[in-house]
């Protein structure tokens, strides 16, 4: 199978949706729920009852996950993978302007761009195709306008990745976050990338085995010889952790012995940790999205614990702190955008996607510490609007942003 022609009769076929196949309940919808407190006794039941098999299994996959079921939720993904690779998530309003294709990858709900968070409510009509292992590439297509590619960049998905990227080399239709840019996103291969770039602090990340990372806590071998541009404390993490799973600042060698005896893994990320509290010792992080190369604030979080997560950073238990954030938000392209210009377009031009999201913070000197760039960050409208009033708008700007870049490209194609 090769050549633009063939691809062209492959991706116009029509693979169209069984007429009452009613869709299976989407992550965006079901994870408003969960945030909303609202009891899922009817989303189970409403994904129970619907008549096809994979859409209920799949269902049934994303409330197992959100619920704290994650392996039994991975069981029952598996099962609707192998029934069907292809999932539709129809437009708002059922009429759609714009259709986009998307390659995912199986596993937890958040190891692909989250992409019908981004389109909730939207004209956009999207094709999930799962792609992995046992699940070949199709030999048709439901005819699109875009294909996204929505695959993690991560050591695990390398080799999906590289098959992706020959299967889409000539793709007859606009391709975003190519599948060998989004290769590049593992944190050693991004920091080698944003290395020397203006404006930027990213310490070197080295990729350590277990037995490399036990010889350091011996006193046998120095951090230096590992990352080369400092000394302790250091961050020390697994191989494609997110979300902070294993994630530990180690202060001294000595500390090596009993995180490596919590820690089963035998390869891991280190790097040098940079302290970045502000004058009133508190720790500050954003999450910036690029898309087409165009910066916009999606969250800021402040918390006296320098592991900031979103959701435990106490932001809905502090109204200064959202006052904060709220700034942060109307500033930005005024502010922090202005003087983090020349980062920012460094990492947009080195990293080459068309959809990133960067964890980021300050440094005490004013530079833009990054601590990760990847294409599967949570970007959502999820938090409660009487709470979060400025939120709203903010997101808004970020969704109308990706479906302008959809539709630019469908334009560009011509």
């Amino acid at each position: 199978m090769g050549g633009t022609a063939s691809r062209e009769s492959m991706v116009s076929s029509s693979l169209p949706q069984p007429d009452g196949d009613e869709p299976a309940i989407g992550p965006a919808a079901l994870m408003r729920m969960v945030f909303s407190g609202a009891d899922l006794a009817d989303a189970v039941q409403r994904a129970a009852n619907n008549p096809n098999p994979a859409h209920m299994l799949m269902g049934l996959s994303t409330i197992s996950q959100l619920t704290g079921s994650a392996e039994l939720g991975l069981e029952m993904q598996a099962k609707a993978l192998q029934m069907q690779q292809l999932y539709r998530i129809p437009a708002g309003g059922g009429q759609a302007a714009l259709r986009l294709l998307a390659i995912t990858s199986p596993g937890p709900m958040m190891g692909n761009t989250p992409l019908e968070f981004l389109l909730e409510g939207s004209d956009v009509a999207l094709d999930l195709l799962y792609m992995g292992p046992g699940l070949p590439f199709p030999a048709a297509l439901p005819d699109h306008d875009v294909l996204f590619i929505a695959v993690a960049g991560s050591d695990e998905n390398r080799q999906l990745l590289q098959r992706i990227a020959s299967l889409t080399s000539d793709w007859p239709r606009p391709v975003l976050n190519r599948a060998d840019h989004v290769a590049a996103l593992s944190r050693d291969a991004a920091c080698a990338r944003l290395q020397g770039a203006p404006g930027i602090v990213m310490p070197t990340t080295a990729r350590v085995e277990r037995q490399a990372l036990e010889s350091l806590g011996r006193g046998e071998l120095s951090i230096a010889a590992i990352v080369g541009d400092g000394d302790f404390p250091i961050i020390a993490r697994p191989l494609d952790s997110h979300g902070g799973r294993g994630l530990s600042k180690l202060d001294a060698a000595g500390a090596i012995a009993d995180y490596l005896q919590a820690r089963p893994e035998e390869t891991f990320y280190v790097a040098r940790f940079v302290d970045y509290r502000g004058p009133d010792g508190l720790f500050r992080k954003y999450r910036i999205v690029l898309i087409d190369g165009h910066p916009f604030a999606c969250h800021m979080g402040i918390s006296a614990d320098w592991m900031i997560h979103y959701k435990n950073a106490g932001m809905e238990e502090s109204a200064e702190k959202r006052a904060e954030e709220a700034h942060f938000m109307s500033s930005f392209d005024a502010d922090f955008a202005r003087r983090h210009d020349a980062a920012l377009r460094a990492i947009a031009e080195r990293m080459e996607l068309d959809y990133l999201v960067i964890d980021c913070a300050e440094t005490a000197d004013g530079r833009l510490l990054v601590f990760e760039v990847d294409s599967s960050g949570f970007v959502h409208a999820l938090d409660p609007v009487d709470v979060f009033p400025y939120k709203q708008p903010q997101m808004r700007k970020v969704f109308d942003a990706f479906r302008a870049m959809l539709a630019s490209r469908v334009q560009r194609a011509g």
